[in-house]
């Protein structure tokens, strides 16, 4: 068991002694208010919240689902989605407090440090599949906050494939493998994705963000995350604002190129997982920026797109993100089945302070996400210690499978002599919901704004650089080409001829057989300055994190990257060392450096930036002419990775490996993203440029030769 988690545990129990002798046991009296089963204060356990006194009863009322699904199961599987994941134990610091637009203190109170948790996650394969797939990530971030466990259960994309829950077995379905032979695995390159996305225009926004380079990231480290819904902060005096949650990455957003993502799957399926565990277990702790984005109430219909629609952002440039804490994780589970594949998100657990919309998306989530938990681990899946709150907490429910807590209090229902007793002034830290206005006819329908499709679809693809268009369409080549019925590719390309009808015309290109739709209307124009990868008006770029792998061989001048190595190191760049064998290899004046990988065993799509050494002699320059070493040169170029070379691995370079792509001129030359320098005594310059062109992440302008990869 984590530290986190033995002290969730522990502060849920009382004093020292209590401990010792009776670890698993709660106390309920007088003086422990009632709560939920995640520590949330409640106001009213007697009645179910309703739309007027005499009016539907809610399912929103996550209290009364709680309280009748637990009964439900008292006598006594992999997720459906999200199965492939990894998580790591951190922590949540406030640094600008939301006061007045809410009384959670997690949102108000800067002195605390809250325990945090994450799961990241692919969302269609199972949890056997490869890591760097196409697909959305899930972002499911739980703070241990004062008043019970907050959950924001998010993806890397902001928006969602529907608008409404009653479609979710529809999407996962027809995403999943095919039902008649169980292919593919993991990937929506499949006829019946196509398909649905084809015949359901609520998925037009989406299939573009999915094309783009946010759906292969380059590590979950490097990965936003959204939040999705609207929800609400409630005030002490009632008042709702409207918020979304944002997770940025202090490393920037950056992806892998398609032709990396697909070697990765097969040469290290648990990519993601294991740079997540190297980099905390190194002490390169990724941190993310909690942004809220704010809407007054009285503004909620200013906008041409409904707040409720999930398969809608607000952009930035109209609703400005505000940071108002850090994130950071910095501890690996101990055990992965109990603190990663047990861990239990719910949308529905939020504290007091926050509230719901009507998102119908939402509102199916809020009851599904609890229900298929009850599916994979027992109706008492709360007990499990990474899923405890770290608060008192006090419930009525009792029995069920796996029940762990030994309860003293024997009136297990309410009201009852030794009551505890529900806690109705907000004041005092009961949960209020938003007294919110509702009067309607009852009916299959969604406000007139959730009809529009392809607005938000357009502005994604006009914000885009041409370098990120260019994926977009050969992303969407090589799916559609894995369809075999021609009317899924006549759909889609249908589809992407009303969001641009260019994009859609050099789409169409892969596939002569389809007739191209005549312009039904022009591209709007429209862009945003924030949702770029490479020229978004936020995006960070920095060295800080990065792996750069350094090649060399027994014999290699260890004064050629002296100077370098610290340098890298000072920017906080994680150096490996790459030669024929692992362990020690010694240099031509007798230092050595421990090669963690080898020529064999490692291909460049393991580092963001690579380095050849040089050494004494012709002979060392001889060893450097092997087929594997070549390869990873030009196998970095094409991936647009930053290359360096020193001493006679220059002329190596660029005669063997890059001839007409790259020329040296004396001195520290940058020829196309690739440093080079022979001379020893230019090592400081050497750095700056090799790391200036690591933080760019890839050389973006570089001219790919048709070179062997």
């Amino acid at each position: 068991m984590s530290a986190i988690v033995e002290k969730a545990v522990n502060a849920t129990i009382g004093d020292a002694k209590q401990r010792q002798l009776e670890p698993f046991r709660l106390e309920g009296n007088d003086k422990t208010p009632l709560t939920t089963y995640w520590g949330a204060k409640i106001a009213d356990t007697d009645h179910a919240l309703k739309a007027g006194p005499r009016g539907s009863t809610l399912l929103e009322d996550f209290h009364n689902r709680e309280k009748i699904s637990h009964f439900d199961h008292e006598r006594i599987p992999e997720r459906v989605v999200h199965a492939r994941g990894a998580g790591a134990f951190g922590e949540f610091k406030l640094h600008t407090p939301l006061t007045g637009l809410t009384t959670a203190k997690i949102l108000t109170d800067t002195s605390k440090i809250t325990p945090a948790y994450v799961r990241f996650s692919t969302v269609g394969g199972s949890r056997g599949s490869a890591d760097s797939v196409r697909d959305p990530r899930g972002f499911a971030a739980r703070l241990y906050t004062d008043e019970g466990n907050w959950d924001i259960v998010g993806n890397n994309i902001p928006i969602f494939f529907i608008q409404e829950a009653i479609k979710f077995p529809d999407l996962v379905h027809a995403v999943k493998p095919e039902p008649h032979n169980e292919i593919p695995q993991a990937q929506t390159a499949h006829d019946n994705a196509w398909d649905f996305m084809g015949l359901h225009p609520q998925s037009t926004a989406m299939q573009m963000w999915i094309l783009s380079d946010r759906a292969i990231p380059r590590s979950y480290r490097m990965m936003q995350g959204f939040g999705v819904h609207t929800f609400r902060l409630i005030n002490a005096e009632g008042k709702s604002t409207f918020v979304k949650y944002h997770w940025t990455p202090h490393l920037g957003t950056h992806s892998l190129v398609w032709d990396e993502a697909l070697k990765l799957a097969g040469q290290d399926p648990d990519f993601h997982r294991r740079d997540l565990w190297d980099a905390i277990e190194a002490g390169a702790y990724p941190k993310w920026e909690l942004g809220v984005q704010l809407v007054n109430e009285e503004d909620e219909h200013k906008f041409d797109f409904d707040l409720l629609d999930a398969t809608k952002i607000i952009p930035e440039d109209i609703v400005p993100v505000k940071n108002i804490g850090t994130l950071t994780l910095n501890a690996n589970p101990v055990d992965f089945f109990t603190e990663v594949e047990q861990v239990a998100f719910c949308t529905q657990h939020i504290v007091p302070g926050m509230d719901f919309t009507s998102d119908p998306l939402l509102a199916g989530r809020n009851f599904s996400y609890h229900d298929t938990q009850i599916s994979r681990l027992g109706i008492n899946f709360g007990d499990i210690p990474v899923n405890r709150p770290v608060c008192p907490f006090m419930t009525n429910q009792q029995d069920g499978q796996m029940a762990m807590w030994g309860k003293k209090n024997r009136t297990r229902y309410h009201p009852n002599r030794f009551d505890a007793v529900p806690v109705t002034a907000p004041e005092k830290g009961g949960f209020q919901h938003f007294a919110e206005v509702m009067a309607g006819v009852k009916e299959r329908l969604n406000g007139p704004k959730f009809n529009e499709y392809v607005n938000q679809a357009t502005l994604f693809y006009n914000s885009m650089s041409e370098a990120e268009k260019e994926h977009m369409v050969s992303a969407a080549q090589f799916e559609l080409s894995k369809c075999g019925d021609s009317i899924v590719h006549q759909n889609a390309i249908a589809r992407f001829a009303l969001i641009d009808h260019d994009f859609a015309v050099k789409v169409a290109q892969e596939f002569p057989h389809v007739k191209l739709p005549e312009p039904s209307k022009p591209n709007h124009g429209n862009k945003s300055s924030f949702l770029s990868q490479i020229t978004g008006k936020t995006q960070t770029f920095t060295a800080a994190g990065r792996k750069v792998a350094i090649y060399l061989l027994p014999g290699f001048e260890y004064s050629q990257i002296a100077s370098a190595v610290a340098a890298f190191e000072a920017a906080s760049i994680m150096v490996k060392y790459v030669g024929p064998a692992t362990g020690e290899i010694k240099s031509s004046s007798g230092q050595s450096v421990v090669a963690e990988f080898t020529f064999e065993n490692s291909r460049s799509t393991y580092f963001d930036a690579i380095v050849f050494v040089g050494g004494s002699g012709d002979d060392y320059a001889k060893k450097l002419k092997v087929g594997r070493l070549i390869h990873a040169v030009r196998e970095a170029y094409m991936h647009l990775k930053a290359i360096g070379a020193t001493g006679n691995a220059v002329k190596w370079l660029t005669s063997v490996c890059l001839p007409g792509d790259v020329e040296y001129q004396g001195g520290v030359t940058l020829s196309n993203g690739v440093v080079l320098a022979e001379d020893v005594g230019t090592g400081a310059e050497f750095a700056e440029k090799f790391i200036d062109g690591v933080s760019k992440h890839r050389v973006w302008d570089r001219v790919v030769s048709h070179i062997a990869a």
